[in-house]
């Protein structure tokens, strides 16, 4: 029996899947119909179908924020679904990680990652990265003239390289100096511009994270030898 002829889609035909990544992060929460699900299934990309569209739709399709099928679970009624993806950029289309990305707070809304929120109470040490991420993407897709992050996007590729390097060379210049709350600084300024680099190609921190948990027990010579190979 296949997966459709298990699930129970609704009088219209669909059902509601909600989308997280391997950490359990939720990032959305849309429709699929049999053939979005068997498309899924066949290619290894999520398809969705758009209620207002009337059609089916890969996710990233336009944007080229795919997402990769890793795992593909349905509740007790059958009645909705749940996937494992990993994410390619952002979910969102406001350019945020996830949709969920609003919350409601002592009666009002607050969106992470903005001024009006406190990031140091709320992300942990790996979430302020990919709240700052968030926020160079909607600052990259909704410029302001007093945008920092804009600006560098509108100068191109060489101004980020050019801000990286001198961010480097900066933080080089600290450790050297001794100073430890100036290597903190330094080192933030490198990864601020670091981010602004992945923003550049729609890289999430998860990916750089990806990365180092395949490292991670790798001593740094047979790290090494495993890229010439």
């Amino acid at each position: 029996m296949s997966l459709t002829q298990q699930l129970r889609f609704d009088r219209d035909g669909l059902i509601p899947a909600i989308a997280r990544d391997a950490e359990g992060e939720v990032l959305m929460m849309a429709f699929m119909n049999a053939e979005a699900v068997d498309k899924t299934l066949a290619t290894g990309k999520v398809h969705y179908y758009s209620r207002s569209r009337r059609k089916l739709w890969m996710k990233g399709e336009s944007s080229g924020h795919v997402q990769r099928l890793i795992d593909i679970r349905f509740d007790c009624d059958a009645d909705c679904l749940l996937l494992t993806v990993d994410q390619q950029g952002t979910a969102c289309h406001t350019g945020h990680r996830t949709c969920f990305y609003r919350k409601w707070e002592r009666g009002a809304v607050r969106v992470e990652g903005e001024k009006e929120v406190d990031a140091t109470a709320i992300y942990a040490r790996k979430d302020i990265l990919d709240a700052l991420y968030h926020v160079i993407q909607e600052r990259r897709q909704n410029p302001t003239e007093k945008s920092y992050v804009a600006s560098l996007f509108a100068k191109g590729l060489d101004k980020i390289l050019g801000k990286i390097g001198e961010e480097a060379t900066e933080t080089a210049v600290a450790g050297k100096g001794g100073d430890p709350e100036q290597v903190v600084y330094e080192a933030a300024d490198l990864f601020f511009h670091t981010l602004v680099l992945l923003g550049y190609y729609d890289l999430p921190p998860e990916r750089v994270y990806d990365e180092l948990r395949r490292r991670f027990g790798l001593s740094g010579i047979e790290e090494k030898e495993s890229r010439s190979k």
